[in-house]
C-alpha cells in the first residue's frame, strides 16, 4: 500500500494544498446547485477572457489558435474550450465531471398545513439513505420562474441571520416499531417533508366577523396562509408559482475543515464538485496546448445522465459541431474525427476505504484517503455491468503522464465484486470511440448530507488534470 502523500510534501507544498482547499471550500459553500455552479464558472471564465460561443456564432467570427470560448445549456451545464495549436480534427483533451448532487426537490404542489404546522412536500433526487436527511438544518436554493418571464432566485438558510428548515423524526422513546424496520424503510420518501412554519396569520378586525360561517372560512389553514403572505411580501411569489419552480433542499452551512490537523474537508456536495472544481482550475491554468482543451461540467449524472442537460443529450456533440464550423471544419466527417480522436478523463469520486465498514472493500483494489488521485479502469456493478472498461494502452498513457509529472495516484474498484457497484458518465463519452477513463477523488460517506475528502487528494487531482491537458 502506498504511503500517505502528506509525508512527501515540503512546507511549500502544504501551503499550496491548504490554499487550494480554501478556494474549494468557498466554492462548495456558495455553489450547492448545478445552476449556482454554472453561474460561478461562467463568471470566472469571463474574468479569464472566455467568450460566449453564441456571440461568436451570431457575429460569424471564426476561431483560431489560442481562442477561448464557453457554451451553456439551460444554466445547468457548461462546456469550455481553449483552441490548441494543432488541428481540431486531431481531437481534444477533455476533463469532464458532473455538478449535480443528491438532494431533495420541492414538488410542484408542495405547501400544506397539518395540525398547525406548515410543510413543503419533497421528492428526493439521486441515491440517498433517507434516514440521514432528517433532523439537520436545511436550506432552500433554486429559482422560481414567473409567467411574466421573470426568474426569481431563491437562497434561504445560508446566511447566519437566515432561518433554516427541518425534517422531523420520531423520538427514541416512541420508536420501537420504527427501529425494527429495515434501514431503507425507517424513513419513507413521502415523509421527507420540510417544516417551514408554525405561526398563524394574524386576523385583522374585518376578519372578526359576526358571521360565524364566514369567520370559520377565513381562519382555516392560517399557518399556510401566513407562509403564503411572507412569500408574497418578500419574494412576490404566489402559491401557483411553485408549478414553475426548481427549488432544491440541501444541508445548510459552509464546508469546514475536518480533523485537528485540518487535513480534510467536510461538507455537502463533494460528489462530484470535488472533481469539477479542480478540473476547472486546471483547465484555466493550462494555457494554449497542442491539442484543444475542453472542460465539460454536466448535470443529471445522479439520475442516469438523462434529460437535455445530462451527458446523454446532444448538447456536447452539437457544441463541438459549432466549434468545428467556426474553425473551418464544417462537415459531419470532421465532427466524427474530432470526437473519436479525443481523450477524456471522466472525473468522478471514488468510495474511500472506511475501516468502520471494511467488509465491503477489497483492500488491494480500493481508494484510500490521502493517497492521491484515483483511477478506475472500470466501474459498473458486479460483472462490470454498465461500465466503460478502459483499454490497457490508454491506462499506460495515463500512468506515464502522471508519473512524469510526479502526480500521486492509485487505482481502485468500487467495493468488492458482489458488494454492489455504481457507474459514471464515462461509458456515454466512449460511444464516440474516444479514449475515456474514470479518475477522481476518494470520498468518505458518499451521498450523505456531509461527506469528507482529503485536501491532499484534491491537490493531486488538480495536478493530474493539468498534466493530462498538457501531455495527453
Amino acid at each position: 500500500m502506498k504511503e500517505s502523500i502528506w509525508t512527501t510534501y515540503t512546507a511549500k507544498d502544504k501551503d499550496q494544498v491548504h490554499a487550494l482547499a480554501e478556494r474549494y471550500k468557498d466554492f462548495l459553500g456558495r455553489c450547492k446547485t448545478e445552476r449556482e455552479c454554472v453561474d460561478y464558472f461562467r463568471e470566472k471564465a469571463v474574468e479569464a477572457g472566455y467568450t460566449d460561443l453564441e456571440d461568436c456564432i451570431a457575429s460569424g467570427r471564426s476561431l483560431k489558435e489560442g481562442d477561448k470560448v464557453f457554451a451553456i445549456l439551460m444554466n445547468k451545464t457548461i462546456a469550455l474550450f481553449h483552441i490548441g495549436t494543432g488541428p481540431l480534427t486531431d481531437g481534444m483533451n477533455i476533463l469532464c465531471a458532473h455538478i449535480d448532487s443528491p438532494r431533495l426537490d420541492i414538488k410542484q404542489v408542495p405547501l400544506y398545513e397539518n395540525t398547525g404546522m406548515a410543510f413543503l412536500d419533497t421528492h428526493y433526487y439521486g441515491g440517498i439513505k433517507k434516514y440521514q436527511w432528517v433532523t439537520i438544518p436545511m436550506a432552500l436554493h433554486g429559482v422560481i420562474a414567473k409567467k411574466d418571464g421573470r426568474v426569481i432566485p431563491v437562497s434561504i438558510g445560508e446566511d447566519p441571520s437566515d432561518p433554516v428548515f427541518y425534517i422531523t423524526d420520531l423520538l427514541p422513546h416512541l420508536a420501537s416499531r420504527q427501529m425494527a424496520k429495515k434501514a431503507s424503510e425507517v424513513i419513507s420518501g413521502e415523509s421527507l417533508d420540510i417544516l417551514i412554519g408554525s405561526m398563524p396569520l394574524a386576523l385583522d378586525e374585518s376578519d372578526r366577523d359576526s358571521d360565524k360561517k364566514a369567520g370559520e372560512e377565513k381562519t382555516k389553514e392560517r399557518v399556510k396562509a401566513n407562509i403564503l403572505h411572507l412569500l408574497s411580501e418578500y419574494y412576490d411569489i404566489e402559491e401557483e408559482d411553485f408549478l414553475s419552480a426548481e427549488i432544491e433542499v440541501v444541508p445548510a452551512g459552509p464546508a469546514r475543515d475536518c480533523g485537528l490537523d485540518r487535513s480534510m474537508v467536510a461538507g455537502y456536495g463533494h460528489d462530484d464538485r470535488v472533481c469539477a472544481y479542480p478540473s476547472f482550475e486546471a483547465f484555466l491554468e493550462a494555457g494554449t496546448t497542442a491539442r484543444t482543451s475542453c472542460c465539460l461540467l454536466v448535470d443529471k449524472e445522479e439520475i442516469g445522465s438523462v434529460g437535455a442537460t445530462g451527458m446523454e443529450s446532444m448538447f456536447f456533440e452539437n457544441t463541438v459541431a459549432e466549434l468545428a464550423a467556426l474553425t473551418g471544419h464544417d462537415s459531419h466527417l470532421a465532427l466524427r474525427r474530432i470526437l473519436s480522436r479525443s481523450r477524456m478523463l471522466s472525473s468522478d469520486v471514488s468510495a474511500a476505504f472506511d475501516p468502520a465498514h471494511e467488509e465491503v472493500f477489497e483492500k488491494k483494489n480500493c481508494a484510500y484517503l490521502g493517497k492521491g488521485l484515483v483511477i478506475n479502469k472500470f466501474t459498473g456493478a458486479r460483472g462490470k455491468s454498465g461500465s466503460n472498461d478502459a483499454n490497457a494502452e490508454y491506462m499506460a498513457l495515463i500512468r506515464r503522464i502522471f508519473d512524469d509529472n510526479k502526480v500521486a495516484f492509485h487505482t481502485a474498484e468500487l467495493g468488492k465484486v458482489d458488494a454492489g457497484g455504481g457507474g459514471t458518465i464515462a461509458y456515454i463519452a466512449s460511444l464516440y470511440g474516444m479514449e475515456v477513463i474514470d479518475s477522481g477523488v476518494p470520498v468518505l460517506s458518499m451521498h450523505s448530507p456531509c461527506e469528507v475528502i482529503s485536501k491532499a487528494d484534491l491537490y493531486e487531482a488538480k495536478k493530474g488534470y493539468a498534466a493530462f491537458l498538457k501531455e495527453a
